[in-house]
């Protein structure tokens, strides 16, 4: 405890400091209160909440936590940032990222974003993207020594890198003037497309071209270390950083031996990391990232500045929706204020509409807008280390370093990142985390705001250009959204195909006060695979809940109301209800003792908070009739 001179204003001096355990005591009063016995240690265990990669988050944090120095920024281990203002004045690099096929639609955006916010372009090139033979096209009226250009190439890494040095040399371009990264990938690409066989090939021709950057163009990079195929398929963070170090330490030794030394392989890499909108988590990624790194630059022999890791943060695209798609602006604002609180070099927002295509101009504007918002208004790039201090996210810093680097030894045992993709390794480790993850979402344990909690039937249609379709073959990849996606796709048809959405009829016995919380709770249920409601505000007994469901032109009906209703009517509503045809009638709430007596009345199944709500919706959707 640190002891301060009495200047004469004490606050506070005269009560004692509180303890732990005296916090832990008043814990155990709330638990009490709502019906849960613990004391002590778990009583603290009760309030905490388990993460993926077997981290706990803890409701209180201190300096006894036991997480290690973070150190200083711009100095090793970089937890705190590769330069020593942590930032800078300027910020993050707000990075817009382009796939339009059309290289002059494409230039008419890029040229849109420089002028308005955006500092660099990355640039999708050849079957994903603007054709190779296009790029010049593409960066007509672009300053390249002013804006620095990213290459998305895939497979045609080399024909654009090719095409853009051509265009660095015709367009007078001074060597140490021409800035960005070529996005040589061949690990990444195999990844997403599962074309193993032409890896050693392809690693030569991006060590040939890091030698070149090395060699004439000093500002220049070479080679991407992309962890987004990883996290799109449904990676942890600390799979995504365990498959990203052990990209890269492959990197290391590839160009090690075309002849670069150590340092200069380091200074040819960006990583590239996706940000979600659980911003600690995201910031604790980015920081522990560093940390990883440089510990691997320093055992093979590199330290200061060029142990620094170069990062690229990317808005999540798992996490975004296509049902109530501008919900997505706020997941992206918050992804991105992480990102930038994080410490990454250059900050991606993708656009709220990019689940459903390629962007237009507002998508566009708003994303660059977020981070001119984060940097110009709230000046969140003149902040050295937001984050650091705070005891939670150091030691979630430090536990996601410890779990990331026990993956990145797995992979390294396997033989490394290329052979553990081989081998099927990563994708059977990253397809567990992620039917893990999909059962909370099914459950809706995880809630997805506007498509599993909060949907909106009637919203209008956004309508896009579709995006050009990447290579697969490889990791899958995955949506939070997609298995509601797939109800609400089938829920589309039907009202396509009959002019009304598949009904569910809600009984709401007694009064308000009685049914309001359960029938609430059903219709976002409902609604959430597609499925229309129709409430009888006056259904008082079984007679006028079946005409009222025969009325509504429902073919499944769901009970609502309190247990001491349910108690006195559920039954005999149950029983009228199937006798008016319903095809199958649910019960919302937990039966308790009277479980036997509803199903023998009628009522075919119990809809509950936590239950699998992607099991219930479909079988609804198939006892109507649903396609």
């Amino acid at each position: 405890m640190t002891v301060l001179p009495d200047d004469g204003f004490s606050l506070a001096a005269e009560f004692p400091d509180a303890t732990h355990e005296q916090w832990q005591r008043l814990v155990e009063g709330v638990l009490r209160k709502a019906g849960k016995d613990a004391a002590g240690a778990a009583a603290e265990d009760a309030l905490s909440t388990a993460l993926e990669d077997g981290i706990t988050t803890r409701p209180l944090y201190t300096s006894a936590g036991g997480a290690d120095s973070a150190g200083f920024p711009g100095f090793a281990p970089f937890t705190r940032g590769a330069t020593p203002e942590g930032g800078s004045v300027a910020g993050w690099d707000v990075r817009q990222r382009h796939e339009r096929p059309d290289p002059a639609r494409t230039n008419e955006a890029i040229l849109a974003d420089l002028e308005n916010g955006a500092a660099s372009v990355w640039l999708a090139v050849g079957d994903a993207g603007v054709p190779v033979d296009g790029l010049a096209t593409a960066l007509e009226g672009v300053h390249l020594d002013l804006a620095p250009v990213v290459l998305d190439a895939g497979g045609d890494f080399e024909a654009a890198a090719r095409e853009l040095l051509g265009l660095y040399e015709k367009r007078a371009t001074a060597p140490e003037s021409a800035l960005g990264l070529l996005g040589a990938d061949p690990l990444g690409h195999a990844a997403r497309t599962g074309r193993h066989a032409d890896i050693e090939e392809r690693t030569a021709v991006a060590a040939e071209l890091a030698a070149l950057c090395h060699a004439t163009y000093p500002n220049l990079r070479a080679v991407s270390v992309d962890a987004l195929p990883y996290h799109e398929a449904g990676a942890s963070a600390a799979q995504e950083l365990g498959c990203s170090l052990a990209t890269g330490v492959s990197w290391l030794r590839d160009l090690t031996a075309a002849g670069l030394d150590a340092e200069a392989a380091c200074g040819q890499l960006e990583f590239r990391y996706a940000a979600t909108a659980d911003q600690f988590l995201t910031i604790a990624k980015l920081r522990a990232a560093r940390r990883l790194w440089a510990r691997v630059a320093e055992v093979c022999g590199v330290t200061g500045a060029g142990a620094a890791q170069r990062q690229h943060a990317v808005t999540s695209a798992v996490m975004m929706t296509r049902r109530d798609p501008w919900v997505n602006m706020l997941r992206t604002t918050v992804a991105s204020l992480a990102a930038g609180a994080g410490g990454a070099d250059a900050v991606t927002v993708l656009p709220f509409d990019h689940a459903l295509g390629l962007p237009d101009a507002f998508a566009r504007r708003i994303a660059r807008n977020t981070s001119s918002i984060l940097l110009e208004e709230s000046h969140l790039g003149r902040v050295v280390d937001p984050a650091g201090g705070s005891w939670y996210v150091e030691r979630l810093t430090d536990e996601l370093a410890q779990a990331a680097w026990a993956w990145f030894q797995e992979i390294e045992r396997a033989g490394g990142q290329a052979a553990a993709l081989r081998a099927g390794l990563v994708a059977e480790r990253l397809g567990a985390t992620w039917e893990s993850r999909r059962r909370k979402l099914d459950t809706r344990r995880e809630p997805v705001t506007g498509v599993s909690e909060f949907p909106l039937l009637g919203e209008p249609a956004v309508e896009r250009d579709p995006t050009p379709r990447r290579p697969a073959g490889g990791l899958p990849v995955v949506r939070r959204d997609e298995a509601f996606e797939e109800l609400r796709a089938r829920s589309d048809a039907h009202l396509a195909a009959t002019g009304a959405r598949p009904r569910v009829f809600v009984a709401a016995l007694g009064p308000a006060s009685a049914h309001t919380a359960r029938a609430g709770f059903a219709a976002n249920l409902f609604q959430a695979g597609g499925i229309e409601t129709v409430q009888d505000p006056v259904s008082v007994d079984a007679a006028s809940a079946a005409a009222a469901f025969t009325a509504s032109g429902a073919q499944v009906a769901c009970i609502c109301s309190s247990d001491a209703l349910y108690a006195e009517q559920a039954a005999p509503v149950a029983a009228a209800l199937k006798a008016a045809g319903a095809v199958r009638v649910f019960l919302a709430g937990r039966p308790g003792e009277q479980r036997e007596t509803y199903e023998r009345a009628g009522v075919d199944e119990f809809v509950v908070a936590g239950g699998d709500a992607v099991a219930v919706l479909t079988g609804a959707l198939d006892r109507i009739g649903v396609a």
